[in-house]
C-alpha cells in the first residue's frame, strides 16, 4: 500500500489543526509552515477537507481553519477518503467489484482482507489519538513489531 503526498499533507494538516484546539482558526500558511507543507498545494486539500466537512473555514482577519468536530470523532481514515477516495483499491477499482478466474480467483478474497484490515487500522485511530502520541493498544503493537520496518 502506498500512502500519497496528498493523504500524509492532510493527516498532518488534520493533525496540526487538532492540536491547536480551541485556540481559534489556523490560517493556511501556519499550517503549511509548520508542518513544511508546499502552500498551494495544502490550499488545495483543504477545500477538498472543507467540502469533505471535515473542516470549516473563516474568512478575515482572525479567519483560518478549524476542525469541524472534535479529533476524537475523527478518524484517520475520514481524512483519507475524503481527499483520496477508497481506502484500497486494485486498478482504481473496489475490491468487491473484481472478479478472477482460474488460478488467480482466491485473489479478490486476498484484497478483501487486505481491505478489511487497513480499514480496520485506519478507522480505529482518530486525530486525537495521535496528535496525543496515544496510538491504540493494537496499533502500537504492530508498529512495536520487530520486522515492522524491516525489508523482507
Amino acid at each position: 500500500m502506498r500512502i500519497s503526498a496528498r493523504a500524509d499533507y492532510a493527516v498532518r494538516a488534520a493533525l496540526q489543526l487538532a492540536s491547536s484546539g480551541a485556540d481559534g482558526p489556523l490560517k493556511a500558511e501556519a499550517i503549511a509552515d509548520a508542518q513544511d507543507i508546499p502552500h498551494k498545494f495544502l490550499e488545495s486539500i483543504l477545500n477538498d477537507m472543507r467540502r469533505g466537512g471535515l473542516v470549516v473555514s473563516q474568512r478575515g482577519g482572525n479567519g483560518g481553519y478549524r476542525l469541524a468536530k472534535p479529533a476524537d470523532s475523527i478518524s484517520i481514515a475520514d481524512v483519507i477518503r475524503v481527499v483520496e477516495g477508497p481506502l484500497v483499491s486494485v486498478r482504481g477499482v473496489r475490491p468487491p467489484e473484481l472478479s478472477y478466474s482460474g488460478p488467480a480467483e482466491s485473489l479478490l478474497p486476498l484484497w478483501i482482507a487486505l481491505r478489511s484490515n487497513v480499514r480496520q487500522i485506519l478507522e480505529g485511530v482518530s486525530l486525537a489519538d495521535v496528535a496525543s502520541s496515544q496510538l491504540p493498544a493494537g496499533v502500537a503493537a504492530l508498529a512495536d513489531a520487530p520486522k515492522a520496518w524491516v525489508n523482507p
